[in-house]
This record gives structure tokens, sequence and C-alpha cells, in this order.
């Protein structure tokens, strides 16, 4: 049982095998899963890579655990105590040799078709190598001539990158409304029980939103300050109620009999979260107080040097998870019409699913040819043609991985950012994150309003 398994992970390192794991036992997993798996823990790899880049605390440990660090790095020329290695500088010249690298990749698989191919077998398979490949480009930013000129021109070119991907990211999570609020209805002729689940969800939604606000205006507004705070959080919250009321309408619920308070309800929370996100990110402002200066209108950890720490880990992680799930479902079939409304009525056929979030993109209709023996079997679905856009999936990468580079960096402010002090304070993250809120909020109107605008698009 070893042997065959053995084989087989070299034929997936070095050759055009799909990948799969050693265990037996493990479920049976789709060549087209497993690839976007693959792709997925290298971008996970290098985001780490560069959070650690960013972290003052880890570099003074490996300064104390290493006892001829300042020697090495004199060898290296690596600049006093490795500052070329570390910092926002090397965290930009990571990201690019990674954004090279599915950039790359995304020239390469333009227009395939069918996974016959030997560029579709590069996709596919080759996994060590194309490691040795992504080392290579991360390792060779660091050895780019005038550096100065580059850090300052990829910065634009990170800054317009990530929010071409946050746009993705929005329209991602307009289209996951409407298909878990299409989804559920559906059940609701079959069994009322979806119905009080629905109702259930979207009443926590609200009250999740809703709590959101109530615990802002009390720790982000202060009665002689934050003026701009109190401004947007009017602002979003009565642009949400509209959307909102907007949902329910008769007309529209006339040409969008799907249309409910769930889509709304989600809207809700990601725009308070990102209302939360963009206080959170704003400078600090300070009122004097019988005769003392004092700092309003911040988190209350934040006063706790732990606190921040705990606060900074959880929201790298929630960015690290929120990427991955762009780059991962913004490559099906199904998602890449993100936007589009449909006026038609589900089939009768088509009951609601407990995975509310996650149809079946690539379809279950065909008899599959499976790889077996020496581990987990692997289902070949893409016998017939590719089930995902090769190309469109390394761009959103490509995207991806500059949305990582300037997060990490604190967005235009890279000079003082480090991951500790991600929360410390940015107007241009306030102003990003923000005109997210509108954009989105803007979004989910329009694909409300569309058959009202356009409605020989979405006849029947």
């Amino acid at each position: 049982m070893c042997t065959p398994c053995c084989i087989s992970q070299l034929a997936c390192c070095c050759g055009s095998a799909a990948c799969s794991l050693c265990c037996g036992c493990c479920p049976k997993i789709k060549q087209s899963t497993g690839t976007r798996f693959m792709y997925a823990l290298y971008f996970l790899m290098v985001t780490v890579i560069c959070v650690i880049m960013m972290s003052p605390t880890v570099e003074d440990a490996i300064r104390d655990m290493i006892p001829f660090y300042s020697e090495m790095c004199d060898k290296l020329n690596a600049g006093e105590n490795c500052k070329t290695l570390v910092g926002y500088s090397a965290v930009y010249k990571v990201c690019f040799g990674m954004a090279c690298f599915f950039f790359i990749f995304a020239v390469f698989t333009f227009r395939v078709q069918t996974s016959t191919g030997w560029r579709a077998a590069i996709h596919n398979g080759f996994w060590f190598l194309k490691f040795i490949a992504l080392l290579g480009c991360c390792a060779g930013g660091f050895f780019l001539p005038d550096q100065d000129t580059f850090l300052e021109v990829w910065r634009y070119v990170g800054a317009t990158g990530g929010f071409l991907f946050l746009l993705i990211q929005l329209m991602l999570l307009v289209e996951f409304a409407h298909r878990w609020n299409k989804n559920w209805s559906s059940g609701i002729k079959y069994n009322r029980m979806w119905y009080a689940a629905l109702a259930l969800v979207t009443l926590m939604l609200f009250s999740v939103a809703v709590g959101a606000l109530i615990f802002m205006s009390l720790y982000y507004t202060h009665a002689e300050a934050c003026t701009l705070n109190k401004i947007f959080l009017g602002v979003n919250a009565t642009l949400c109620l509209i959307v909102s009321l907007l949902a329910i309408s008769p007309y529209i619920q006339r040409l969008q009999p799907t249309s409910g308070l769930l889509q709304s309800g989600v809207i809700s929370v990601y725009v308070m979260y990102l209302t939360f996100s963009a206080l959170s990110s704003k400078p600090i402002e300070v009122v004097e107080e019988n005769g003392v200066n004092v700092t309003v209108c911040k988190f209350p950890f934040n006063g706790s040097e732990s606190d921040n720490k705990i606060v900074t880990g959880v929201g790298t992680t929630i960015l690290a998870g929120c990427v991955l799930y762009s780059c991962l479902t913004s490559t099906t079939r199904r998602s890449s019409a993100a936007l589009r409304v449909c006026r038609t009525a589900m089939p009768e056929n088509e009951r609601a699913r407990c995975c509310f979030c996650c149809g079946q993109d690539d379809g279950d209709d065909y008899d599959d040819e499976e790889r077996k023996g020496g581990g987990q079997n692997v289902m070949y679905d893409e016998r017939e043609g590719t089930v995902y856009s090769y190309s469109y999936f390394h761009f959103v990468f490509f995207l991806g991985s500059l949305y990582v580079m300037m997060t990490v960096t604190n967005w235009f402010h890279y000079d003082s950012a480090d991951i500790d002090k991600l929360l410390d304070g940015s107007w241009s993250v306030f102003w990003i994150k923000m005109a997210s809120c509108w954009v989105c909020l803007l979004l989910y109107m329009w694909t409300l309003v569309a058959p009202m605008v356009c409605p020989k698009r979405f006849e029947a």
C-alpha cells in the first residue's frame, strides 16, 4: 500500500498526475478541487511569511535566538539587523514574486478549454517544480535594481490591484446573499420548516447589525468630538434601512420573487463590519477633559498591549480566510456571473440544501473516472472540458496577492506599519474601507433595480 502511494505522490510532485492525500480513508476529491486547494496552500504559505516579516516581535526573537545574527546580515549585505529582509520593503518584494508567479500562469493558461493539453497538465500537476518556481520568484524580488523606484511604483500598482480584488469580494458577497435566499426560499413549498429557518436567520442577522450599530455608537462617538464617526454611522445605517425596505417593496417583489430580507441582513452585517473596521483604522482623536488630554472614539481593547495583539491576531486570521474564500469561490462557473439577477422561478425539482453557501458548481451528473489505490481517490471531473477558467483563477490570486501586500503593510502608510500596529490608524485605510461600504450597498441596490432599468435583459 505504501509503494503505490509513494509513486502517486512522486507523480503528483514531478508529473501531471492530480494531487491527493496518502490516506485511503479520506473522502473522494475532484481533480479541479485538489488543484485549487494546492494553489490556495501556496498562497497561504506566502501570506504567513509576509505576516512574520512585518512582526517586530518575531524579528526580535530571531535576533535573540541566533547568536551570529548581525554577522550573518553583514555577509548577506542585508543591512543592519537584516533590515532589507524584514519590514514593508521585504513584504513588497515577496508579494511581487507571488504576484508575478500567478500573473505568469494567468497568461500561460489563457483560453485553455480542455484538461488534456500540455498547458492544462502543467496547471494541474508538477507541484514540486512549481513550488521551486514560486520560491524563485519571491527571492528574485530582492535582487531588483533601483529598489527605491520599484517600491514607489509597486505601491500604486498594489493599491489598484488591491482595490479591484476588494470589488470582486464585494460582488461575491452580493451573489452569496442572493443564492442563499433563493436556495432556502425554494424549500418553503415542500417544508414549512424552511420558512422558520429563513425567518430565524434573518432575525439573527439584523440583530447582529443593530447590535454592532449600538456598540459603535457607544464607543466610537463622543459629545465633543468624532463628528465624522457620527455622520457615517448615521449614513450607513440609513442606507441599510433603505435597501432593506427596497428589497421587500411590492414592485421589487413582483420582479424578483426570491428577493427578501435575508439578503439585506447579510449586506447590513457586512456593512457594519466594514464600518467598524474603518472607524478602528481612523487616526485617534484627543479631547481635553478637566485639563487632561483623553483619547476618545477608540476600541476599548486598544488600551492594553496584550488585548491589542489578540485583536490584531483575530483580524489577521479573518483577513486570510476572506482572501482564500474569495480566491476559491470567485472562479467557479456559477460565481463568474456574480451580479446576474434571474427572474425565472426555480425548477420544481430543485430543493433547498443545508449547504446554503456552496452549490454544486461543477455538477455531479457525469460518471467520473477515478484514480484508485495508494491513497485518496481522485475523480477526474474535467474529461470533457474545464469546469472553471484557469486564467481567471490565477488572475484572482494575482489580485489577492496585491490585496494581502497592501493590507499587511497598512496600505499607503507602509513606512510605519507592522502587524502589531495594524489598527493604529490611517486616513487612507479609513476612506478605502468606508468607500467599500458604499460600493457594497450600491452593488446590492443595483441587483434589485436592474430588472426595472433593463427589463429585456432579465426576461425569462
